[in-house]
């Protein structure tokens, strides 16, 4: 009898590079995460830049504490990243830049990354396209054509999502799960 072997689900790791909770990044990256389980049957862990800043401040990740080199492992063993940044004076905040400072170039290549974003108002929205996608192309990685912005204002705590909001993160994490789905079928 022939039993094939059982396929290992993807592991997706979310990255929320906020320092305070809560907050709207946070938010957006859990709508991903949702919309990935609900539509997808994905299960990401959520990590966040809040709970591993002490062990950050180091120039090379071997005198990084435990955490940040926890996290350093995860973002790098994982099969797909979620990214929730938040917006600051028209860029990513330095010490989420520092995690990836610590990440080796080849490290993330061919990686699926689906990329979300929170800004003050809609000027910050091209710092998905300007300053996170090259980011991520510096690490060869696979950014899903559909990044997701939101302005702080459609993430208000105990509000449902707007509908754009909510047809964005459909579009986005669908681009995102095909890509396990060719990956599964590659390895058939």
């Amino acid at each position: 009898m022939n039993a094939e072997p059982a396929q290992r689900a993807p592991r997706i790791v979310g990255f929320c590079g906020t320092t305070w909770r809560p907050a709207r990044a946070r938010a957006l990256v859990d709508a991903v995460g949702g919309e990935l389980r609900r539509a997808h049957g994905l299960h990401p862990v959520i990590h966040d830049l809040v709970d591993v800043v002490p062990d950050l401040c180091s120039t090379r990740p071997e005198g990084m504490g435990p955490r940040g080199r926890a996290l350093l492992a995860e973002l790098q063993a994982a099969d797909g990243i979620v990214i929730g940044c938040p917006v600051f004076q028209g860029s990513f905040p330095g010490l989420f830049k520092h995690v990836f400072d610590m990440i080796a170039p080849g490290a993330l290549r061919d990686r699926p990354v689906l990329l979300t974003a929170v800004g003050g108002g809609m000027r910050h929205s091209l710092m998905v396209e300007h300053q996170l996608r090259p980011l991520f192309g510096f690490f060869e990685a696979r950014t899903v054509p559909t990044a997701v912005y939101a302005c702080a204002a459609e993430l208000e705590p105990g509000r449902p999502l707007p509908a754009p909001l909510t047809a964005r993160i459909g579009i986005a994490a669908e681009q995102f799960a095909r890509q396990f789905d060719h990956r599964r079928a590659s390895a058939a």
